[in-house]
């Protein structure tokens, strides 16, 4: 009944366990999706510190930073992600607030003049049985024994104690894709939380690799059944007071079948998020905002958090 999808990031595996019928309107349909506030500060802080990467190590400074923000903010000042807000002034100052409080706890949390990067907004992929899984790595460097560190920004709040293996989610990703492009597993997979200024680091194992493949087969398999027999069902969550396509969910009194055609008409039939990374030194492309990460058993080992 829908195409059966040949690829996936964690963030589609995500959005498939976390409520199927919005990954068949996201994913499959490919429903256009309003902005958000969240999102797109989100994105606007990971290109401004793309931007700061790019300066060599030495002029990685404070004033640097606030010129990368500002760039930033004059890109996205043109983008549908900022303009269709609908922000007003004080909206508006409101959010650039907030976008440069979080830039602000970034240079408290690390000196930057310091990371010895490699990739910046990284695209990798990598193909298990027929299926390309692909990520995109906020920032990929070397620490002081030449290994891998992944380190991916994050600019919504921290999770507590008991879903913070689920936040680890995509450092299973990252470590399998590391170890399938680059042939070596990362020595750390650090998650910088920019709002309370924590870091959780974690280093994966080889079981948390093998476990990655494992379970996307299992959810991709699920993914495809679902498009063979049409059978997306709801899952309510607290995420569904966010969810664009609620006025299609029967458990909201919806029909699914014709948010396609409606959103055609109401919503417009393209949608434009994030910017154009700017390459690494690994030569790769992205235009994804962010990376986001998917629920696992949590089998990473070494987890720290400060």
């Amino acid at each position: 009944m829908f195409p059966v999808p040949t690829s996936l990031s964690p963030s589609r595996v995500d959005a498939f366990t976390n409520c199927p019928l919005a990954f068949r309107f996201s994913s499959i349909e490919k429903l256009p999706e309003p902005p958000s506030v969240a999102t797109t500060r989100g994105s606007l802080v990971h290109r401004a510190l793309e931007l700061l990467f790019v300066s060599p190590p030495a002029e990685r400074t404070p004033d640097r930073l606030e010129a990368a923000l500002e760039t930033a903010l004059d890109e996205y000042r043109a983008l549908p992600d900022l303009v269709d807000l609908g922000l007003d002034g004080a909206g508006m100052q409101q959010f650039e607030a907030e976008c440069r409080e979080l830039t602000a706890n970034y240079l408290r949390m690390e000196d930057p003049s310091t990371v010895r990067e490699i990739g910046l907004e990284l695209r990798l992929e990598a193909a298990v049985d027929g299926l390309t899984l692909r990520g995109v790595i906020d920032r990929l460097e070397l620490d002081e024994h030449g290994g891998l560190v992944v380190t991916d920004y994050k600019t919504g709040r921290a999770p507590s104690a008991n879903f913070e293996q689920k936040s680890l989610g995509g450092v299973h990703f990252y470590a399998f894709l590391c170890d399938q492009v680059f042939g070596q597993r990362p020595s750390a997979v650090r998650l910088m939380y920019l709002k309370s200024g924590e870091t959780i680091t974690a280093t994966p194992s080889a079981q948390s690799v093998r476990f990655l493949t494992t379970r996307t087969r299992a959810v991709w398999h699920a993914v495809e059944r679902a498009c063979t027999n049409g059978e997306f069902r709801p899952r309510q969550s607290a995420l569904c007071r966010s969810c664009a396509f609620q006025r299609w969910c029967p458990e909201f009194g919806g029909d699914p079948d014709r948010a396609a055609a409606e959103a055609g008409v109401t919503a417009g039939t393209t949608v434009t998020t994030g910017t154009t990374g700017t390459t690494g030194s690994t030569g790769s492309t992205s235009t994804d905002g962010t990376a986001d990460t998917d629920g696992t058993d949590g089998t990473a080992a070494g987890l720290v958090r400060v």
